[in-house]
């Protein structure tokens, strides 16, 4: 298994044995996580594939990686081409590309555990149309061949204080029970391992970057609820938090739980629980009702305490990068700074606060071509130096108990070029516009999008990825169902509360990435003569802009203004963290344009 052509002979022959003609490999586990544990990163070891999202599907004779905008070219650089096609998504999916290519009469295997049951109708219709079918397998065939597949984490839960969290968590279970009550249902299953921690006011460590825990949950309509967890996790001071209305039960013990439930109205959110537990239910005689995790929207809408700690954490973090960013306008010229030593020295400024819990994704450290790849990741064999007459781009963020951060700031080190300096600029307008966005209660993301890429547009420019996502409190650095996005993506309800990211961008392939990203939080505006609530953005991410990036003559006279408020503010809230050489630069940073 020392090659990534071993381990696809050594699936190809697994599913010989099974009796399966192919076989199909998601990014995920079974909670449909975005980011997961090592012992899920099935498609990693198969491929090399590094990125956070992507599928892949093998065959007897060919193999094809799923990867959309933001990955295209970090996989050609990651995945062997001579073994799989690449493929774009949105473009093609892995049901349309199996319809084209699994054999007539083939077995395609999946792992029901891995899967939506959206996902599977959409797959098997695609295969009835060549008499081909979808296969659940009781096994994944890549855990039977990849001998050193780590163990899941045996990490202990922790408590997340009401003082973070600003709500108890027998006060969240009494509002499921109430929804419940209402949708005439007798209990909701809780899959998705951030709505688990939200809930019950607990986190973890099971999952790098993510302060969560690998648990299920069914909440009950009188507000008791059953914790599936591994028992060595749980410790007595988690067990009185949970208080008697939560029965702990093994985490093996869930799949029975859910045959359990025969007769009853049980909820399961299709876009969060797998088919598994979809097929567990309906085969154990329960009436399912699709509808959205209950945890979802109220986990998105910040409560006063969160958003106060949010704004503290952001406090820190914009201070550690600050000192960063002196740190590499002082260091970058002179030589010998790489993306990796950067990264590290990033990471430092950061675990100085003394509150650092843990990044909150890897640090996207990309230096002049490599800040091109959208979500690149650095490594000992693509790590560059930083070079002059070069920009960099570095996307980081950090995980504090009162608070999840993502910024991103891209930096000129030495002279940077006309082309570069108007680019960098039509992206700050951009994302200025969006900053400035004032739109009417129940707008979408989605029609938000477009205010953030005009710029780019107008100059024949645009970028494959969307323009916000929202963000946890001390939870996933990516959390729905808010999003700025294409309305295929962007659909949901703004509503005050929301945190996301405002981060448009523009990628020149082989040269360099720019990408400005601040973090916003939804809130209401009071508009003279306003004939209906508008809402609009507070920026809540404070850390100098690049003014070496900026083309004055490219920028009209209010979004001069917003800048130079913009800087005023970071003076006011990252000046007196700063003293010395770091305060005098932050100083310059910040002047008026």
């Amino acid at each position: 298994m020392s090659t990534y052509e071993d381990r696809l002979k050594a699936l190809r022959e697994q599913l010989r044995r099974d009796r399966l003609d192919g076989f199909v490999v998601p990014l995920t586990d079974e909670h449909m996580s975005e980011y997961v544990g090592a012992y899920a990163q099935r498609l990693a070891w198969l491929t090399g594939f590094q990125g956070s999202a992507g599928s892949a599907v093998v065959l007897p004779e060919e193999a094809a990686i799923f990867v959309d905008g933001r990955y295209t070219l970090q996989v050609r650089e990651q995945v062997d081409g001579s073994h799989w096609q690449y493929q774009s998504v949105p473009q093609t999916s892995v049901a349309a590309w199996l319809g084209d290519n699994a054999g007539q009469g083939a077995r395609i295997g999946y792992d029901p555990w891995l899967h939506t049951s959206a996902w599977v109708k959409q797959a098997s219709a695609a295969l009835a149309e060549k008499g081909a079918s979808l296969v659940a397998v009781d096994t994944n065939p890549i855990d039977a061949v990849w001998p050193d597949r780590p163990e899941p984490s045996r990490a202990k839960l922790v408590v997340h204080q009401e003082q973070h969290a600003g709500r108890g968590a027998a006060a969240k279970r009494q509002d499921m029970a109430d929804w419940l009550v209402a949708k005439k249902a007798d209990a909701a299953i809780l899959s998705a391992l951030d709505s688990i921690a939200w809930t019950f006011n607990i986190r973890g460590q099971d999952v790098e970057r993510t302060p969560v825990a690998l648990a299920y949950a069914i909440v009950h309509a009188d507000a008791t609820a059953d914790l599936y967890v591994a028992p060595e996790k749980i410790d007595e001071a988690v067990i009185k938090h949970l208080g008697n209305a939560v029965r702990v039960h093994d985490r093996s013990a869930f799949a029975d739980a859910l045959h359990a439930l025969s007769g009853k109205a049980v909820v399961a959110d299709p876009e969060r629980a797998v088919a598994a537990i979809f097929d567990a239910l309906e085969s154990g005689g329960a009436t399912v009702l699709p509808l959205r995790d209950p945890a979802v929207l109220p986990k998105a809408i910040k409560n006063e305490v969160e958003i106060a700690g949010h704004k503290a954490a952001q406090k820190r973090d914009g201070a550690a990068l600050s000192r960063y960013l002196h740190w590499v306008s002082t260091e970058a010229p002179k030589g010998g700074v790489t993306e990796l030593s950067a990264a590290d020295r990033l990471r430092s400024f950061r675990e100085d606060t003394g509150m650092l819990k843990d990044l909150s994704f890897d640090t996207i450290s990309g230096a002049g071509p490599n800040g091109a790849v959208v979500h690149y990741r650095v490594e000992e064999k693509t790590n560059r130096p930083l070079e002059m007459d070069s920009l960099y781009l570095v996307d980081s963020g950090g995980q504090y108990v009162d608070g999840t951060t993502d910024i991103t700031r891209t930096l000129a080190i030495g002279a940077p070029t006309a082309e570069m300096r108007r680019r960098f600029t039509l992206v700050l307008k951009g994302h200025i516009a969006l900053a400035r966005a004032i739109f009417p209660k129940g707008a979408r993301g989605g029609q938000l999008d477009a205010l953030a890429r005009q710029y780019l547009w107008a100059n024949g420019l645009d970028y494959a990825h969307g323009t916000g996502h929202g963000v946890g409190s001390f939870l996933s650095v990516h959390e729905g169902p808010q999003r700025i996005a294409t309305f295929s993506g962007g659909d949901e309800p703004l509503q005050p509360g929301m945190i996301l990211s405002n981060e448009p961008g523009y990628y020149k392939t082989g040269e360099y990435g720019i990408r400005i990203e601040n973090l916003v939080l939804v809130v209401e505006k009071d508009i003279p003569g306003a004939e209906q609530p508008m809402l609009g953005f507070e920026t809540l991410s404070f850390a100098p802009i690049d003014r070496n990036l900026v083309d004055l003559d490219v920028m009209d006279p209010a979004e001069r203004a917003w800048l130079d408020a913009y800087h005023a503010q970071v003076l006011a809230i990252v000046g007196p963290q700063l003293d010395g050489e770091a305060r005098a630069w932050l100083d310059r940073a910040c002047a008026p344009l």
